[in-house]
This record gives C-alpha cells, sequence and structure tokens, in this order.
C-alpha cells in the first residue's frame, strides 16, 4: 500500500478541508491556546479568494474555519517561502477579522483570528533552531500586556525534530505526520498508526483512496512547486551575477583611481628624491637639505 504526501494542495485539504474533528484535533495540537480555550467544534467557512503572490501563484487559503465561539482559524500549507508570504498571511488574517462584523454591529462582536502557516521551508535568520514562531500584537515595553485580536503561528517544517520531546506529544504526532510520509510512501512509523486520529488521517493518504483525476491534480501541483521553485534559483542566480558584474565594474574603478594616486605620489618622490641628490652634489648639508624641503 502507497501513501501520498499530506502537504500536496490536493491531500492536505482532502484530510482537514474535510473532516472537522481531524482538523480540531490538530488546530488543539498546532496553536498556543491558552488552557480552557481549547476548540470543542468547528464549521468551515468558504476560503476567500485573495490577491496572489506573483511567485507563489499556486498559494491560497487551505482551511477557513471558526468555532463555538466564533474564534475564526485560517490554515494555509506553503512549500515555498519568500518574504512577500507575510503581507499574504496578514491581509488574509485581517480581511477575516473585519469580514467579522455586519452593517451597523458594534465592535464587541469582534472575535480572535488565528492564522496558523506550516511552511515546507526554512526562512528565519541562519542559525536560528527554533522551528516555532508566535506573533502577537504586544506592548514593547510590558510584552505581558497586548491587544487580542490577531495571532500568528508559523511552523518551519524542515526545522521540527522528533526528539523535541518538551513539545505536547499530540503535536510532535501531527508534524511527524507531515514531514514523515513522503510521496508514494509505503511503510508508516507504528507509533503514528497508534494513534486513533493520526491513523485516520493517513488512511486518507492511501493512493488508492484517490480518483485518476484527483492524482493527476496531485502530481501536477508538485510539477508547479517545482517549476516555481526553479524560477526562484533562476531569480537569484541571476541577482548574483548582476550584482558580481556591478561589484567588479566598480573595483575596475576603484583599482584605477587608486593606480592613479599611487602613481602621482611615486612620482612626486622620485621628483623630490633627484633635487635632494643635485643638492648634495653642491655642498648643501642634510640639514640645509631637510629645511629647503620642509621633510
Amino acid at each position: 500500500m502507497r501513501y501520498l504526501d499530506p502537504k500536496n494542495d490536493v491531500t492536505f485539504k482532502r484530510v482537514f478541508g474535510e473532516h472537522p474533528h481531524l482538523l480540531l484535533s490538530f488546530l488543539n495540537a498546532l496553536l498556543p491556546l491558552p488552557p480552557g480555550q481549547e476548540i470543542v467544534s468547528l464549521e468551515y467557512l468558504t476560503p476567500e479568494l485573495v490577491p496572489q503572490i506573483p511567485i507563489l501563484k499556486n498559494s491560497t487559503v487551505d482551511v477557513r474555519c471558526c468555532d463555538a465561539k466564533n474564534r475564526h482559524f485560517i490554515v494555509e500549507m506553503q512549500v515555498l517561502w519568500t518574504d512577500s508570504f507575510y503581507k499574504r498571511v496578514l491581509f488574509n488574517a485581517s480581511k477575516a477579522y473585519v469580514k467579522q462584523l455586519r452593517s451597523g454591529q458594534d465592535y464587541h462582536f469582534l472575535q480572535p483570528v488565528y492564522s496558523l502557516n506550516l511552511v515546507d521551508d526554512t526562512f528565519s535568520p541562519k542559525g536560528e533552531l527554533d522551528y516555532y514562531h508566535h506573533y502577537q500584537i504586544v506592548n514593547l515595553a510590558n510584552t505581558e500586556r497586548q491587544i487580542e485580536g490577531l495571532e500568528f503561528v508559523f511552523v518551519e517544517l524542515p526545522k521540527f525534530r522528533p526528539k523535541m520531546m518538551d513539545e505536547k506529544k499530540l503535536r510532535v504526532l501531527w508534524l511527524r505526520y507531515l514531514t514523515e510520509i513522503k510521496d508514494r510512501e509505503s511503510e508508516i512509523a507504528q507509533d503514528l498508526l497508534d494513534n486513533s486520529e493520526i491513523r485516520e488521517a493517513i488512511e486518507y493518504l492511501q493512493e488508492s483512496a484517490f480518483s485518476v483525476g484527483e492524482l493527476e491534480a496531485y502530481d501536477g501541483y508538485w510539477d508547479r512547486v517545482a517549476l516555481e521553485r526553479t524560477r526562484i534559483t533562476d531569480s537569484l542566480v541571476q541577482g548574483e551575477h548582476v550584482g558580481f558584474a556591478k561589484g567588479l565594474e566598480k573595483g575596475k574603478q576603484i583599482g584605477l583611481e587608486e593606480g592613479k594616486q599611487m602613481g602621482l605620489e611615486e612620482g612626486k618622490q622620485m621628483g623630490l628624491e633627484l633635487v635632494r641628490q643635485r643638492m648634495l652634489a653642491n655642498g648643501f648639508s642634510v640639514a640645509e637639505i631637510q629645511k629647503i624641503l620642509k621633510e
């Protein structure tokens, strides 16, 4: 039996966009919800179409839902990263926050929006080991004080390691589900299968459960990702070449200018030495020469 990669747009939406009890478990495990504030029920909302980032043409809101307290949750699975993604996430969360109010309603009807972003790429500063990034609107002088309404979580999947046992057990299992099951995987770790929710989510990844058309869409998604990754790489390489050429030209100009200055200085010293030799030949003392030449 073979399984598909859960990070693909087709599989991710199949698992978390069609089975609210699995999404509920996933969100409670991944989100930094205070004790007693866990999600107890979910209702799917229609994902909104938003302006696309040119280099991330396949980036769309994967799952949007709300719970019994009317808190809104936005979940996105992103396999490629650019800095523009931050702005897209902020746009989506802000739009979801604003659209809660109907015309004439008071602001106290507004409930928090949580944005969970799973990224199969690294984007934080080089050398930073943390894979879990939680953002709030806080007072910089006293971070305990915050403005409630928007919270953002970014997870760098490539940095996650199962040995991080200080994490919640269910969080570890769900992240292993996302990172260990590869395309056309045939073997699944037993401890993943031992958890009933994870096991059910794995069953939905069986290749045989997808139609021919769905499998074509699945493979097409990876093709588009590969194409976009190539474009990003080509863009970076081209930028490096342009930067190198400009740097080389600037270096030549600086070198020529420095050479000119060195030549003038060398000529001056040679001229002084010639005058000094002639003055010595005409009987001037060293002290007189130094005084005249102001050495």
